[in-house]
């Protein structure tokens, strides 16, 4: 559920990468093209062969809150360091269970990690993480779940750059980039399962004295 793109920014949306530009990484986004995104989308990273590459799928309620009697999507932890955030967030990511958990429950528990600042929140880029509600059906039919295991987060030598050089830029926003890495476990219906290796960077927001939320998924850079 993740993409897998060649240059730090290539994957923000115009609208976003402009005031993402202003507030943090201003050297680097300046970089990426929309063309670029275009591309990144098209060569996304499949699951397993058992699930279709994810599409883009439909906010839910503006509220941030899981539906009500929602499924089994962890909440976010009330933690200010971007890593461990960062690592928590891939881990939701990674982890759902098409048993007791709806398409609708998954985004809406999915969206409780976001920014409530709407002009640095990119939500299109998490949701497009998940499947779409007909392939999310199927999944269910098959009993699919999926757990997580994170091996480690790190700030990408790219942010960490770009940061020395323009260090007030991070008091912008204080967005911060994080690549994790792990594993993915699937299991589905009559024993059925797999395991694949994950990476992915996500861009979180950890104002001083505030708890870290996510902000998007960002491409991956180097490490």
């Amino acid at each position: 559920m993740l993409k897998r793109l060649s240059e730090y920014g290539a994957g923000w949306p115009p609208r976003r990468r402009i005031t993402f530009a202003a507030a943090v990484l201003a050297c680097l986004l300046a970089l990426a093209a929309v063309t670029a995104l275009l591309v990144g989308r098209d060569n996304q990273h499949s699951t397993t062969a058992s699930t279709a590459s994810p599409t883009t799928a439909s906010s839910p309620s503006s509220s941030k809150e899981p539906a009500a009697g929602g499924g089994v999507v962890a909440g976010p932890p009330r933690i200010s360091d971007p890593v461990a955030f960062a690592k928590a967030a891939a881990a939701m990511l990674w982890t759902y269970d098409t048993r007791t958990t709806s398409h609708a429950q998954q985004l809406a528990g999915m969206q409780a990690w976001m920014t409530d600042e709407d002009e640095y929140g990119d939500w299109a880029s998490v949701s497009a993480q998940m499947p779409d509600p007909t392939l999310w059906s199927r999944m269910a039919d098959q009993k699919q779940h999926a757990t997580a295991t994170v091996s480690e987060g790190h700030y990408p030598a790219a942010f960490k750059q770009a940061l020395a050089e323009n260090p007030s830029e991070i008091t912008k926003a204080y967005i911060y980039a994080v690549t994790v890495t792990g594993k993915q476990t699937i299991a589905w219906a009559k024993d059925g399962g797999g395991a694949e290796e994950r990476s992915v960077t996500l861009a979180v927001q950890c104002r001083p004295s505030a708890d870290c939320s996510l902000v998007a998924i960002a491409p991956t850079v180097a490490p």
